[in-house]
């Protein structure tokens, strides 16, 4: 069985290869078939982890607010425990995405092994390899590159259900938790066709910023619909950045913040954005409300500080939020 045909189940200890193992892996533009090893990730080379799931399809912003679930051209990406980048090397983007993992990135531990030592000339060789601008304003990193990665055909229905039994047959997912995530997105999906989709719409024509200044490890509490509604134009956005009507869920409950979103890469067109009065809360990630089978990628959902109030801060007023002195729809 060759490197890239290696069964890896939910749990499983596997180790990064050396820097020079995965230098021989990649071609001129630091990527294997497409999918770009990025220097956050040199740090991990030679060390162990657990396997989180396999990757065996994903969301993709193809467009502004178009996130279709596509597959990988080949069945061959894990996503390993804990594994966040930090951004560093793509000008502190904080986005926080998960790491992909080519199979052939990765080896499976065996009982006793022992660990590979860093290789400080094999790093060197590597990082060389690497890149993370194509142009002066378009970074260069696995999200960006993702539309190219995953095919563009619509996955057949019957598709995702063998996607779905492979999730759970890895281990990935429980039968109770798969259950779920198959069936409520169908019946939403004919609760939209029938009655038309939901959605949470305000009425302002310039929308509030409401900066809180959140630091990480602070405590909030997520604020009612009503007031969510009431930061929202007529699109259902707070400049620019929907607020889906699923996230009532999430209402009334209370999180820790987990990092601050002053910038961000977009997936789309691969340059910064300038993000402002949002935050990223720990246990919070994303919905993918009506994708069968749910999404891997576990991204964070991203909190206008609006939307959020400090625990056991005065409770608010009952004037809307200051607008804001200019309306910035269309930009996170």
């Amino acid at each position: 069985m060759g490197e890239n045909e290696i069964r890896l189940r939910s749990g499983e200890l596997v180790e990064v290869r050396s820097a020079d193992e995965i230098a021989r892996t990649l071609d001129a533009d630091g990527a294997l078939d497409g999918l770009p090893f990025m220097p956050e990730m040199m740090e991990y080379c030679g060390r162990r982890f657990r396997v989180l799931r396999q990757a065996l399809k994903t969301c993709v912003e193809v467009g502004p607010g178009d996130y279709p679930i596509r597959e990988f051209r080949r069945n061959d990406v894990v996503l390993l425990e804990g594994l966040r980048c930090s951004g560093a090397t793509h000008g502190g983007c904080q986005r926080a995405c998960m790491f992909f993992w080519r199979k052939a990135w990765l080896r499976k531990v065996a009982g006793g092994q022992a660990q590979a030592r860093v290789d400080e000339a094999g790093s060197e060789q590597l990082r060389a390899k690497l890149k993370t601008m194509t142009t002066p304003t378009r970074y260069f990193c696995q999200s960006t590159e993702l539309i190219r990665v995953t095919k563009p055909d619509r996955i057949h229905p019957m598709r995702i259900l063998l996607k779905c039994f492979q999730d759970v047959q890895s281990g990935a997912v429980g039968v109770m938790a798969m259950s779920r995530l198959i069936l409520v997105p169908i019946c939403r999906k004919i609760r939209d066709k029938l009655f038309g989709r939901p959605r949470l719409r305000g009425t302002l024509t310039r929308t509030p910023v409401g900066t809180l200044g959140l630091q990480p490890g602070e405590e909030v509490e997520i604020r009612s619909l009503a007031e969510l509604q009431m930061t929202l134009d007529g699109r259902g956005r707070n400049r620019g950045l929907v607020c889906d009507i699923e996230l009532k869920k999430f209402c009334g409950t209370r999180d820790r913040v987990r990092s601050r979103l002053d910038r961000m890469i977009s997936e789309a067109t691969g340059e910064m954005r300038k993000v402002e009065g949002t935050v990223l809360l720990e246990g919070n990630l994303c919905l993918c409300a009506r994708a069968t089978g749910g999404c891997p990628r576990l991204e964070y959902c991203y909190w206008r500080e609006v939307w959020l109030k400090r625990v056991n801060e005065a409770p608010p007023s009952a004037s809307p939020p200051q607008q804001s002195a200019t309306d910035q729809t269309g930009h996170v």
